[in-house]
């Protein structure tokens, strides 16, 4: 009886260990169709032609269709083949700004190319009065889907508060 006792409790552990290091979050405000046109904005452009790269510097702001990112600097990688957008790296202290939610976070990757905006370090998403935290978020631009993990933390307002 201790045998199987001790095993559900390990059981039960492992899968509160698993719910704590991911939370599934819902960005109503944003859907965003990664083939739109991409503007951005800042204060100096650096343009590498043997790597196919361009660095955005200095209040940079970022716009495609609802997606608002701000950042000291991004990045911008084009695919070789078809020299569209495939990727911009934002660094230096990333804003991620919806209808509805913020998020801020030290770095973050947009891949244009499978539709996923991944924030990381020390991500904060605002939703209302509610406040989550974790080290990375994956947001789904297509659906408005995300996904926070490690070591999530949450604060939920209840009520007026």
């Amino acid at each position: 009886m201790f045998k199987k006792f001790a095993l559900a409790a390990i059981v039960f552990v492992c899968g509160m260990a698993a719910a704590q290091a991911q939370t599934n979050i819902n960005l109503g405000g944003v859907t965003t169709d990664s083939t739109d046109a991409v503007e951005v904005t800042a204060d100096s452009l650096a343009v590498d032609q043997e790597t196919g790269t361009a660095v955005f510097s200095g209040n940079v702001i970022v716009g495609q269709g609802e997606l608002k990112l701000s950042a000291s600097s991004v990045e911008v990688i084009y695919a070789e083949a078809s020299g569209q957008i495939e990727r911009l790296i934002a660094s230096g202290g990333v804003t991620f700004v919806t209808a509805t939610d913020a998020a801020e976070a030290q770095d973050a990757d947009y891949n244009l190319a499978n539709g996923t905006l991944t924030l990381t370090g020390d991500v904060l998403l605002t939703q209302g009065a509610s406040a989550i935290s974790a080290e990375k978020m994956v947001v789904n631009v297509t659906d408005g889907s995300a996904v926070m993990e490690g070591r999530v933390r949450t604060v939920l307002q209840q009520g007026e508060n």
